[in-house]
């Protein structure tokens, strides 16, 4: 069996069987506990733990996105063929960190484990707790497919929260408001901690303002 049958085998076996019982946050970050539970054999089973974080919800553009790196030149690509269509229709930007914790090896079979274990996190109320069965050579893969699967779940609800608040509104300039307050809380920041003028300034060269901003950004260094 070749990688991509393997993969696809993995992506087909691989189960979201517990989700969180809540949603992530439109206005802050949230931090979500997994279970990734994996069979070696008939009465045999691993399981991982972690942490998955999740940034705050951002509205960008691909006008901005264009200006971000770590991108690959396949989604610059992309990247830039949206840019032409419609540089400045607001979208939501997701950013995670996967935090892994403990592997455990259990001396029972998978759906002993998996009962015992969805049962125990139930019983503790463990709202932001996730169980997921994935493939034991590709247990990763378990993780990346519930992240994917947090973003479709939270997409829809954030979307409606940000319109409410005003905060899709793009200006004149191609800017959503999100981030015009996003730069004001950012030169709030620098205000107090001069160490991070640099966040700021790529923040407004990301969002082509800097000129915009620039008296504005040098009055904060002038004595």
């Amino acid at each position: 069996m070749d990688m991509d049958e393997r993969f696809e085998e993995a992506m087909q076996k691989t189960e979201l069987i517990r989700a969180p019982r809540r949603r992530l946050s439109t206005f802050g970050s949230t931090t979500l506990e997994y279970y990734v539970v994996t069979e070696l054999t008939e009465q045999m089973s691993a399981v991982r733990d972690g942490k998955v974080q999740a940034e705050r919800p951002r509205i960008v553009t691909p006008y901005y996105l264009l200006h971000v790196e770590g991108f690959s030149e396949d989604a610059k690509r992309f990247l830039r063929m949206m840019a032409q269509e419609s540089p400045h229709e607001p979208g939501i930007f997701y950013a995670y960190r996967n935090v892994p914790n403990t592997m455990q090896v259990v001396y029972e079979p998978l759906g002993v484990v998996v009962g015992n274990l969805s049962a125990r996190l139930d019983s503790e109320e463990r709202a932001l707790s996730a169980i997921i069965r994935g493939v034991e050579d590709m247990w990763d893969l378990a993780v990346m497919m519930f992240i994917y699967d947090l973003t479709q779940r939270a997409a829809g609800g954030h979307y409606a929260d940000f319109r409410r608040h005003g905060l899709l509104n793009v200006d004149e300039s191609g800017v959503p408001e999100a981030a015009r307050q996003q730069i004001e809380m950012l030169f709030a920041i620098v205000r107090e901690d001069r160490s991070r003028a640099s966040e700021l300034v790529t923040e407004l060269n990301r969002w082509g303002l800097y000129q915009e901003y620039e008296d504005r950004f040098l009055a904060l260094f002038r004595r």
